[in-house]
């Protein structure tokens, strides 16, 4: 096992990168260079400890997707040989390698497009109150993990800071004010959340709910960031899985469910110190998420 963590990228000569909760974003001029690096995020908190390996992990678990569904849509991967950027990138290269994707330069859409094929989180709390998900009706009767026949489009608002909002499809048309590119994101969104469902389904592995970004390039509808990683998704383990209670999983609810049991700790800045008990596995979810959706040893990266 590495470990070597990667809690941000430096690359000297080049001008800081953008920062977001996990990646690290380089403008390239024409296109950037997303690095995936090991910061953990829960509850809109960074933690002060990486997760080694984690940003590895990510990124190919997104490059083996991207090339699932790349029959849906069009992705914004350019290439991930980081030997074709300036000199300067390459004396940085360890750490580079295996976390980055060089892509296209599209304009992201100011939502975020979710898709649940089961009901939990967030969700899971408004139908509790309202019997809806983002104005979406649901049956009576559903519970905690309870499987939703059709899964459906719950997007959400694209916050900067602090927490996205649950908002319905038509609030959605008026944020992106065009309705045929929201019926096209909605589409589209749904399609490769079956897409991945189908597949990670014969993996052992339950997409109970997923979150996917798009831009546009060229004029043209593409997706970007991440595709159905541990970080955008909750994956349950199948052969475990019983309604009506919360199930185990290969993702960060894992670190969520401990910093749950911290009293003293109130979800803002600065993250509590994770033990070393957590930090490992906490990798070892991370891991085995990699390891069950591409059916590939960890380390094997050739897609």
């Amino acid at each position: 096992m590495r470990t070597n963590i990667v809690l941000e990228t430096n690359v000297p000569g080049v001008n800081p990168p953008k920062r977001g909760k996990v990646r690290d974003i380089y403008d390239l001029g024409d296109k950037l260079l997303i690095v995936v690096t090991d910061r953990i995020s829960a509850f809109d908190v960074i933690m002060p400890n990486g997760i080694p390996d984690k940003g590895v992990v990510l990124n190919q678990i997104s490059l083996y997707w991207f090339k699932q569904v790349e029959g849906i849509i069009p992705n914004h991967i350019l290439s991930t040989d980081i030997s074709t950027l300036p000199e300067a990138f390459q004396k940085a290269k360890d750490q580079l390698i295996n976390r980055s994707m060089i892509v296209k330069k599209a304009k992201p859409l100011p939502a975020e497009c979710i898709v649940r094929g089961y009901l939990t989180g967030s969700g899971l709390k408004e139908y509790q109150k309202t019997g809806k998900v983002c104005g979406i009706d649901l049956p009576k009767g559903l519970v905690e993990s309870s499987r939703i026949a059709e899964p459906i489009f719950t997007p959400s608002t694209k916050a900067e800071e602090g927490h996205d909002l649950n908002i319905s499809f038509e609030e959605m048309k008026k944020i992106l004010n065009d309705d045929a590119l929201a019926e096209k994101v909605r589409k589209v969104s749904l399609d490769i959340y079956k897409r991945g469902r189908d597949v990670a389904d014969t993996k052992g592995i339950i997409i109970a709910d997923t979150k996917f970004e798009f831009g546009l390039f060229n004029g043209g509808l593409i997706l970007i960031d991440e595709v159905m990683t541990p970080d955008s998704s909750r994956f349950w383990p199948k052969a475990e899985y019983k309604e009506g209670v919360s199930q185990k999983s290969f993702d960060k609810q894992f670190l969520r469910d401990y910093l749950e049991t911290l009293k003293d700790w109130k979800k803002t800045p600065p993250g509590p110190v994770l033990p070393e008990e957590i930090i490992q596995k906490t990798r070892e979810k991370y891991v085995e998420a990699f390891e069950r959706v591409t059916g590939n040893k960890f380390g094997d990266f050739r897609f």
